[in-house]
């Protein structure tokens, strides 16, 4: 079998067939990625140096060839278009780490009150690999061979087109959700954030003044570090007709497209927190003016 580069030399380039209602990647042009960890992921991926491959995966990607994926512990499967009636299913395998191996990473990212923190807040901090690098594990791929991949298209290259495609929007799938990273290695965010809080529960108001110091994005409300840590939750909002409370939690959701990458999903839904909670700030001024006393005057 001769270089897995020389397929072009024999078959030409086939044309995929259109898919309706694909993942679109947000990525039209340049890069992919918009955070640390999911431009990590790619650099990784083409660092592999895996040809022209990438750059078909690239536009099945950006065509919203990829009809759907899902992310499990250790596993993605996913359906992609090609050039066939039916769509091809593609799976990439992950090494997920044992239960030994995620205490200590989850003890040595305890010892530092701003990792705590940022993940509480549905953040990743920026030297979370130091983390893994001092337990002598990686959190992303070092070798090709760390990724077992297979698809159901006749193409005897591995990775495919469409393998490559779903690498891309796997990396904008960690733009969405950064705890996805730690799925793939096998514990899931509600697990890693639980063991987190058993771990340095002291920690967390320290961590998360570190984190505000360190992070010049919106600031997130305190209370969320109680609420993760399944405290008691005081919440004081603004009361006037400006709530920057009401669309909180679109906005903790990221960007991400809501209906297959044409539009942002905080364009639809902050509008809606908004007028729903003046809505319900209303009402609840209402009910308040006419439970208080009278003041004599014949009102109520």
């Amino acid at each position: 079998m001769g270089r897995w580069d020389d397929y072009d030399r024999y078959y030409p380039p086939s044309t995929p067939r259109s898919a309706e209602g694909g993942i679109k990647a947000r990525s039209q042009r340049g890069s992919f990625g918009k955070n640390w960890w999911s431009k990590r992921w790619i650099a990784v991926l083409e660092g592999f140096h895996l040809g022209d491959r990438l750059t078909r995966g690239r536009t099945y990607a950006r065509k919203g060839q990829v009809l759907s994926i899902e992310i499990g512990c250790g596993m993605v499967t996913a359906r992609v278009q090609g050039s066939r009636v039916r769509p091809y299913t593609v799976k990439v395998k992950t090494k997920t780490l044992s239960t030994s191996q995620w205490q200590k990473v989850i003890k040595i990212m305890a010892a530092q009150p701003v990792y705590v923190a940022k993940l509480l807040m549905g953040e990743m901090p920026a030297e979370i690999e130091r983390a893994f690098e001092q337990a002598g594990l990686p959190l992303f791929p070092e070798r090709r061979q760390d990724l077992e991949t297979s698809c159901s298209c006749p193409d005897w290259s591995n990775p495919c087109k469409h393998i490559a495609a779903v690498y891309y929007i796997l990396g904008e799938e960690f733009d969405r959700d950064p705890f996805l990273l730690f799925k793939l290695r096998g514990l899931g965010r509600e697990e890693l954030l639980g063991q987190l809080g058993q771990s340095a529960p002291a920690s967390h108001e320290e961590g998360l003044e570190q984190a505000k110091q360190t992070d010049q994005s919106e600031p997130v409300p305190t209370y969320l570090t109680a609420f993760w840590a399944g405290g008691p939750v005081n919440i004081d909002c603004p009361t006037g007709e400006s709530n920057e409370c009401a669309a909180l939690l679109p906005r903790q959701l990221g960007d991400f497209p809501l209906w297959q990458g044409k539009e942002p999903i905080l364009n639809t839904l902050e509008p809606i927190y908004t007028r729903v909670a003046s809505q319900g700030l209303a009402i609840v001024l209402t009910r308040r003016l006419a439970a208080a006393p009278s003041d004599g005057d014949g009102l109520s």
